[in-house]
């Protein structure tokens, strides 16, 4: 067994644990809700349960998957928005949009870029965006051939320098396992990130300098529709 291959079966047994521990914690406060004779004690924690259901969900979705398929990008961002929507944007008045062209990937290519736009919205919520709450952050994918493009907009704005943390290491180290090339810019009037990588590994070595600029111009291409 190859080092890499061990390090994936630990990892999906990591991932394998924690979804049993979400199952036990939200078997118990269920279990602790139905038991309550006080309905603003059963109200609470059904609430709990239901906030545990939802950071699930993002855990499920940003799984190392285990078969390399084709997928739908759009499909899987859909469902990695809504449940990053539900766990910890919608208390704070956060809408989340996605604009996503039909895109087939491989399996690992969408774990990869779910990971990335989880990150770029996470900062953006909870670092550098949206200190008072409410606001809109805007996610688009689509293909510029022989690339993908995908942007994370927000229309927050920033309070003095923004400081790389560690999710930005994530970031970039993704996108050196994606081929591809990342940058981010940030304003008074909100943040724009944009991340260029190749559709298929075969089309890596075509990336240059060159290509985010040219990809990351707006006007370039017309981007999808509202949803």
């Amino acid at each position: 067994m190859t080092e890499v291959a061990g390090e994936r079966i630990l990892l999906h047994e990591l991932n394998h644990r924690i979804n049993n521990e979400f199952a036990a914690v939200i078997s118990a406060v269920s279990l602790a809700a139905r038991r309550s004779n006080n309905d603003e004690v059963k109200a609470a924690l059904s609430g709990v349960v239901e906030l545990l259901h939802q950071y699930a969900d993002v855990h499920r979705a940003l799984q190392m998957p285990e078969c390399d398929t084709l997928v739908d990008a759009g499909t899987y961002l859909r469902r990695l928005c809504r449940s990053i929507t539900r766990s910890q944007l919608e208390d704070r008045k956060i809408s989340l949009v996605l604009a996503a062209q039909p895109l087939q990937l491989t399996a690992h290519h969408c774990w990869r870029l779910g990971m990335i736009v989880f990150e770029l919205v996470n900062n953006a919520a909870r670092r550098h965006a949206f200190s008072d709450g409410e606001g809109e952050i805007r996610a688009e994918l689509l293909r510029a051939d022989p690339f993908v493009e995908c942007r994370i907009i927000d229309n927050g704005s920033t309070s003095g320098e923004v400081r790389p943390g560690h999710g930005l290491k994530i970031i970039d180290a993704l996108t050196k396992s994606l081929g591809g090339q990342f940058a981010q810019t940030f304003g008074s009037q909100g943040s724009r990130a944009i991340l260029v990588f190749p559709a298929t590994m075969s089309n890596t070595a075509a990336i240059e300098d060159g290509v985010l600029t040219a990809a990351g111009r707006s006007e370039d291409i017309v981007p999808p529709a509202r949803q």
